[in-house]
């Protein structure tokens, strides 16, 4: 079946002035041709890893005390086809005992990718899009891996926070201009 089809609007049409718009300036034909499309094609898990440390120590329950981290990190690439982009996500969650020092109790890796089709967006913007947008996507998906992950492996299971992608962009961005701003010049 066809994503390319769209509902049809039979009400009033903005052809130009006669109805209102603004043809001279040409903003309505502009519009149209930047039209954004995104198209999942496939999604996948990439890698995938998870080691059950109280298993392997033994330890009840009632000893655990859980501290959670998670870090995430993204990459994205172009395919050799036209508009065709990859998009990896890749989440990194630690569990530790509080109550035993930091003591690790499990260790979950997930790359979760995913490939899109995407036409109509400005390349200045490309680069945000495919970091912010395509992963808001995936995550959903991811954050049910991990929460299954986490609950087959005897825990509860871990229903992890949304994850707000344009800050991570944004650090991502600033820590890439702090690398490559000489060692000797001032921050400001």
């Amino acid at each position: 079946m066809s994503d390319d089809s769209q509902p049809k609007n039979n009400g009033p049409q903005n052809d130009g002035p006669q109805n209102g718009g603004s043809a001279a300036n040409g903003s309505a034909p502009a519009q149209a041709d930047t039209q954004v499309r995104l198209q999942i094609l496939a999604q996948y898990i990439r890698d995938l890893s998870f080691e059950n440390v109280v298993a392997q120590r033994g330890v009840s329950s009632a000893e655990v005390t859980p501290e959670i981290t998670v870090q995430v990190s993204l990459d994205a690439r172009k395919r050799e086809a036209e508009h065709q982009y990859e998009v990896i996500t890749k989440f990194k969650i630690n569990s530790a005992n509080g109550a035993d020092k930091g003591a690790p109790l499990f260790l979950c890796e997930v790359d979760y990718g995913g490939v899109f089709h995407i036409e109509g967006v400005p390349e200045d913007q490309l680069h945000p899009f495919l970091m912010i947008e395509c992963p808001r996507l995936l995550f959903p998906f991811v954050r049910r891996i991990i929460s299954d992950l986490t609950r087959d492996g005897g825990f509860p299971p871990f229903n992890m926070d949304v994850v707000d992608f344009v800050a991570l962009y944004r650090q991502e961005i600033a820590r890439r201009a702090q690398a490559e701003r000489p060692a000797d010049q001032p921050l400001s």
